[in-house]
């Protein structure tokens, strides 16, 4: 008999120089031990960004995510960026 299992990990951590991160999560189906399928979906959590507990779900991402909101930014987040052409 087949065992199917899924695993699910971050695959893309960026902290980028507004102090925004952008995530990757993959999901991983295996069959027998043997990857059949893989998905992912992305994100970009903001500074201090509430939600970031539930997409980050690991105290090592979360920890250099809360040290980087911590320091200084190259770029300051603007949360109201001007729209593109005005």
């Amino acid at each position: 008999m087949s065992t199917f299992t899924e695993v699910v990990y971050i695959s893309q951590f960026n902290i980028m120089p507004n102090g925004c991160i952008g995530v990757q999560k993959t999901t991983d189906v295996l069959k027998d031990g043997v990857v059949i399928s893989s998905t992912y979906w992305r994100c970009i959590l903001a500074p201090n960004d509430p939600q970031a507990s539930t997409v980050l779900d690991e105290a090592y991402y979360l920890n250099i995510a809360n040290y980087a909101w911590s320091q200084p930014s190259p770029q300051p987040y603007d949360p109201n960026p001007p729209s593109p052409g005005v």
